[in-house]
This record gives C-alpha cells, structure tokens and sequence, in this order.
C-alpha cells in the first residue's frame, strides 16, 4: 500500500466549500479508479487560515499512476478546486505503508 500526501491552503470561508467540492466530485473519481482505497482530508485552523492535507491511500504505485499519470509527483488539483484554494503545493509525497492496523482488525503489513 501506498499513502499519497499533498498539502494546501485556504480560509476559513472557503474551506467548506473546498470539501463539499471535494465530496461531490472528488471522492467519485477517486473511487472509479482500480487500486483506490479510501481519502482522508486532515487540518490545521488559526479560525482564518486552514492548512489542510489530502491523504489518499492507493493498493499500489500502478494505481497511482492510473490516477496521476506519467508524472506520478505531480499534484492533481481539479480545475474547480483552484478559486477554493490560497495556496497549494504543487509536488506531492508517496510514503510506503509498512504496517497497517485499525481498531477492527489486528495489524497487516503489506
């Protein structure tokens, strides 16, 4: 498994709409795609600013690359995201998952 990470900003008034957009179009996409797993959207907030990272956790690189193509580094931002956003990095990161446990299950490694 494969953890997919990339950061952003925005503010306070324009974050919900960020994840509404991000439910509706989003999440929709993302599960079309084989080898998707499931998202997280985790932030950070003075009450102005929100900093926030989309975690999305893949079966595999190739899944990956079916979703961000050749360059798989290249953040994938979706043109009605952009007005919602302040800022946002524009290379992700890909971490390994070497073990894996939730409150349901005991521990995996892949």
């Amino acid at each position: 498994m494969v953890v997919r990470f990339w950061s952003a900003r925005s503010t306070a008034v324009l974050f919900p709409d960020y994840l509404r957009h991000f439910r509706e179009h989003v999440l929709p996409h993302l599960r079309s795609i084989d080898g998707f797993l499931e998202a997280r959207v985790i932030t950070q907030s003075d009450g102005v600013v929100v900093r926030f990272i989309v975690e999305t956790l893949w079966s595999s690189f190739a899944a990956i690359d079916r979703f961000a193509g050749s360059d798989r580094e290249a953040a994938v931002v979706a043109l009605g995201a952009l007005d919602l956003l302040t800022s946002y990095d524009h290379r992700v990161q890909h971490y390994t998952v070497d073990l894996h446990e939730s409150h349901s299950s005991s521990a995996t490694v892949p």
